[in-house]
């Protein structure tokens, strides 16, 4: 079939005067299409060819992928598909310790809650353990924030630091601080106290005071208390209740602590010697003058330290302080004996005041010496 051209021609006048008929040209058909195909792509190439613009081309090398987990590599050295490289250890940032402040306290109203307020500016938490006011110690600690533990009567500042001591170790506290509740320590030098602890440079850090600071009644009190009670420890203040424990105090002197009286701070002492804690100290300041309501005067203070201390150490060694003079008063009694019986056989002199005090020397030493040898047995049962 052919398709009619919209054109039409018309055929020129022949010579006989006829004019020329319509007729229609047909368009070309190509049967075969491969020829077409291949006449289109030459005309495409062609004008491709015409048209295009010549770019020079760029030619890449990739010598080595990046890891941004990798450390770059020096010039020159290429790693295996299999190499391993270790990242050098980052410095860990400082983990923040929980601490708690612990204040005991005994008719301490005046001063508690201002005490509280401040001390919780500096910790997680203050605990105020009553050992049985007669005040409002325990609500005033209580409204200003404070959790209060009470003991109902007075069992002694011994027993109050035992409770703090468990209630920081069953509720996991890091670092634990003691104040006294009578406003004489001031807790804008917690921090201070705290950092040694922060830093693990220190396991015990206590605060020590001037002689300046203290009035002059206390200052003979405590520079023997401080030479009788450091236990090998060169302290400054060993009687200084303002101090700070980490953990590991905390733990130690919760199973170890006897005593409930005011000599717990110098077996405090004691107990870091034998548990080879790190003591330090940390300069504070401390308030006399303004509302002194201690419940111990000085003297009666240091009598009842140094009596707990001995009995203390009676515990630990009972032989070296029952045993040796139990056994020296024997042996004095019996050379003594051997004198006044040589005396008496000779001149046949009796003394009866003098026997007697011979014979209550030598009783005495044996009494003394029996009652070490039972103290060490006890001793070291329990112990086991």
């Amino acid at each position: 079939m052919y398709d009619i051209d919209p054109g039409l021609g018309t055929e020129p006048a022949g010579a006989g005067g006829h004019s020329a008929r319509e007729i229609t040209v047909p368009r070309p058909q190509f049967a075969d299409t491969g020829n077409r195909r291949e006449l289109d792509r030459l005309i495409r190439r062609e004008y491709e060819l015409k048209s295009s613009i010549e770019t020079p081309t760029l030619h890449c090398q990739i010598q080595e992928s990046i890891n941004p987990l990798k450390q770059p590599t020096l010039p020159g050295y290429r790693r295996t598909v299999n190499e391993n490289i270790e990242t050098p250890a980052q410095p860990l940032k400082k983990a923040r310790k929980k601490s708690l402040v612990a204040i005991p306290c005994l008719n301490e109203a005046v001063a508690i809650g201002s005490l509280v307020l401040m001390a919780r500016r500096y910790v997680d938490e203050v605990l105020v353990v009553d050992d049985g006011s007669s005040d409002e110690t325990a609500n005033i600690a209580r409204e200003a924030g404070a959790t209060v533990i009470s003991h109902g009567s007075q069992q002694g500042k011994g027993r109050a630091i035992k409770t703090s001591l468990r209630y920081a170790a069953e509720n996991e506290f890091d670092a634990l601080v003691f104040m006294d509740g009578d406003g004489q320590h001031n807790p804008e030098e917690i921090p201070s106290l705290l950092e040694p602890i922060a830093d693990g440079d220190a396991d015990l850090v206590i605060g020590y005071r001037t002689l300046d600071q203290m009035p002059v009644y206390r200052r003979f009190g405590r520079t023997v208390l401080d030479v009788v009670t450091s236990a090998g420890h060169t302290i400054t203040d060993s009687q200084c209740g303002f101090r700070a424990l980490n953990r590991r105090s905390i733990e130690s002197m919760f199973d170890s602590l006897r005593k409930d009286d005011f000599s717990t701070e110098s077996e405090m002492l004691q107990v870091a010697q034998a548990e080879n804690l790190r003591v330090g100290e940390r300069p504070i300041n401390c308030k006399y003058g303004d509302f002194d309501t201690s419940t111990k005067n000085p003297f009666t203070h240091g009598f009842e330290v140094l009596t707990s201390l001995f009995w203390l150490s009676v515990e630990k060694k009972p032989l070296l302080y029952f045993g040796v003079p139990g056994f020296a008063s024997i042996a004095l009694g019996m050379l003594l004996w051997m004198q006044f019986l040589a005396v008496f056989n000779e001149s046949g002199a009796f003394s009866l005041e003098y026997g007697f005090t011979l014979s209550a020397l030598f009783v005495a030493g044996v009494i003394t010496l029996l009652m070490g040898v039972m103290l060490d047995i006890v001793s070291r049962v329990r112990a086991s």
